[in-house]
């Protein structure tokens, strides 16, 4: 694909296709006066995030977002399409693009995955030290790219995008055998770069379950509080308005990442909260989602600031970019991590990182003199483990990989929190629904935006959500022992959207709607990441197991019987005209089981792949202080060491991990 400058009296960008591409008739007037002529392939869109006027030779860098309305509807293409003007200057600095370019062949750390934990590690490893740190980064940059820039623009990234790694599960035999998509970030900042942005930490009592499970105090709240606080901090929204009753500032910190409520009001805000009055015994108000206690109902709060969104890489890295002590290396794959020699205890040494641009091109290596560490995520993690020799011996040997270390949990007991939308009819005609239909409405939303970074586009989707909990005489406690770290934890959520989000279902050629998502946070299913090959650009198997245990299913039914009771407060009435989708239809509880197993998708929050365990247990990958046992020089950093899945989004939590690993990395060595 090449970008080229048009004729000059017409001062047009135009994107030319291969011999796979057809051009089609669309072309997107924008406010400075450039026409894009765009290509489309059989279920690809092309687009090119114009950072700056095209080069000369044609030679800028194409970005490709394959099926981008799959969240909000076709014509949600319109508004990727019509921003690209917009985009600013990227910035380098010491990001290399080749790993030919690299001069040092030698580093104290090699940090595996520029991601959400990746990049924490990046900036406190070199902050007031002499020691040298590699980050490699599979994806492109973040710099200049505007759907990770402007918040409404999360869903045009996802689930299939020259920024998520497009992977896929395998059929899930508890959701009618259907296959899900199953996004993770690949760009700096990982995740962080193209979620939705939703904030949670969760409670006290998830991080006291670490402690107890891994046997380290170290992980217990009271002593993670200071690395929540030090990484993120609160900010105003983005329309200024008044947070008093909204939010506890002495529930937030004063690090880098930027947290901010809803910038956009929504008409659906004052609904939510005034509904909470009319059942403050099931459905509490919540003033601070992030008070320890994650009970209740309350406002958002989202990783925003100034209308922009706040990542990994535009809080911890894209400020220290200019450390002499810091190389970042993107557009690059790591294969494998190599052992040399063996410690006098007897376990293997890695010393060095393999790496590739892909699967034929010439492999490179780096020595990491003091450690190796992975940051590739939940699924990218163990991948390199099992790739690296690292895993169960025996299916590692019936692969032709030599074993070096016997560790059976690699890539075992993913758990993930399975989610899906509930549809609402709306006498109203203020949904975001209008937006993406209308065109010219997108574009003067988005034009408001890159004014003064406020309106609907410096919002992200959802304004206000929930934890709540089962009954303690439910009768599915009967047999199971309560899932939740504990009261203070919920066992399912909702998100409230003033729209239709669109993941099984497309958004209707008319009327206004209401989206309620909803997610089981505490389940009990798990499954597994495994090989798919010895070739490490083959996506690996992924199996989260979805719904396959009788607590998960008993959850999600009754989060749909809680909501429609939530439902009936006045403040819904003459507002909400009806349900909608097969969901809506759903009666029974057997019917609603029914349904939710074709509605069911993932949220996007993989987990304890790489999971921590007592330094001699038997079970888990990695001890407490993160090193994957039997080995030395090795450890991993990001939500694959969660010992179980919190009931919370899992940004928050990476955050605090990474955080407290760049201590106790730093303390071992200084």
């Amino acid at each position: 694909m090449l970008l080229k400058q048009g004729p000059q009296d017409k001062q047009s960008l135009i994107l030319e296709g291969d011999e796979t591409c057809n051009p089609v008739s669309i072309s997107v007037h924008v406010r400075r006066g450039i026409d894009m002529q765009l290509l489309t392939c059989s279920r690809l869109v092309v687009t090119a995030p114009i950072t700056s006027p095209a080069s000369e030779d044609g030679a800028d860098q194409l970005n490709i977002l394959p099926n981008a309305h799959i969240i909000f509807g076709s014509l949600f293409f319109f508004l990727i399409f019509s921003t690209f003007a917009y985009l600013v200057p990227v910035i380098l600095a010491t990001v290399f693009t080749d790993p030919a370019q690299l001069v040092k062949k030698e580093y104290d750390f090699v940090v595996v995955g520029g991601g959400t934990a990746g990049n924490v590690l990046a900036n406190r490893l070199t902050n007031g030290t002499n020691f040298t740190v590699l980050v490699i980064e599979a994806g492109i940059t973040n710099d200049g790219f505007l759907p990770s820039i402007v918040p409404f623009l999360a869903p045009s990234m996802t689930p299939f995008s020259s920024v998520t790694w497009n992977f896929s599960t395998v059929p899930q035999a508890s959701l009618g055998n259907r296959t899900l998509t199953y996004p993770r970030g690949r760009m700096l900042g990982g995740s962080s770069s193209i979620n939705f942005m939703t904030y949670t930490r969760g409670s006290d009592e998830e991080y006291d379950r670490w402690a107890n499970l891994t046997g380290d105090s170290g992980w217990e709240w009271k002593n993670l509080a200071p690395y929540y606080f030090k990484s993120s901090r609160l900010v105003p929204p983005a329309d200024n308005h008044n947070t008093t009753g909204q939010v506890d500032p002495s529930a937030h910190g004063d690090g880098p990442v930027e947290i901010s409520l809803p910038g956009f009001p929504t008409e659906l805000d004052p609904r939510v909260i005034n509904a909470t009055e009319k059942f403050t015994s099931e459905f509490p108000f919540n003033l601070d989602l992030q008070s320890g206690d994650s009970v209740g109902i309350g406002f958002v709060q989202s990783t925003i600031g100034n209308g922009e969104r706040s990542s990994s890489a535009t809080a911890y890295l894209d400020p220290v970019l200019s450390r002499s002590n810091l190389d970042v290396l993107i557009q690059t794959q790591v294969t494998k991590v190599i052992s040399h020699g063996k410690t006098s205890q007897g376990k293997p040494k890695f010393e060095q990182v393999e790496f590739a641009i892909s699967s034929d091109a010439s492999r490179y290596t780096v020595t990491a003199n003091k450690e190796i560490i992975l940051s590739a995520g939940s699924i990218g993690s163990p991948q390199i483990l099992l790739l690296s020799g690292i895993g169960n011996s025996t299916t590692l040997s019936d692969m032709g990989i030599e074993p070096i270390v016997d560790l059976p949990d690699v890539g075992q007991h993913l758990q993930d929190h399975p989610i899906m939308a509930n549809y609402f009819v709306l006498n109203s005609n203020q949904s975001f629904d209008n937006a993406l239909r209308n065109t010219n409405i997108s574009a003067t939303d988005l034009e408001l935006w890159q004014t003064n970074r406020s309106g609907l586009f410096a919002d992200a989707p959802v304004n206000t959500m929930g934890f709540l909990r089962l009954p303690s005489n439910a009768s599915i406690f009967e047999n199971v022992t309560d899932p939740s770290a504990g009261p203070k934890s919920g066992h399912f959520e909702w998100l409230f959207v003033d729209g239709f989000i669109t993941a099984v279902q497309t958004l209707p050629d008319t009327g206004n709607f209401m989206t309620v998502e909803m997610a089981v946070v505490s389940p009990l299913s798990h499954g597994s990441v495994t090989l798919n090959s010895t070739d490490p650009f083959d996506n690996p198997i992924i199996d989260p197991n979805f719904f396959s245990d009788p607590f998960d299913q008993y959850a999600m039914v009754e989060a749909v019987k809680s909501l429609r009771r939530f439902l009936e407060a006045p403040e819904w009435n003459d507002f909400i005209l009806g349900r909608y989708g097969f969901v809506g239809d759903a009666n029974t509880d057997e019917e609603i089981l029914e349904a939710a197993k074709k509605a069911i998708v993932t949220i996007w929050h993989p987990t304890s792949t790489a999971r921590m365990s007592p330094e001699n247990a038997s079970w888990g990958v990695v001890d407490p202080n993160l090193r994957v046992k039997g080995t030395f020089g090795l450890r991993v950093v990001d939500a694959s060491v969660f010992p179980r899945i919190p009931s919370a989004h899992t940004v928050a939590p990476v955050y605090i991990v990474a955080e407290r690993a760049a201590d106790l990395i730093l303390s071992e060595w200084c």
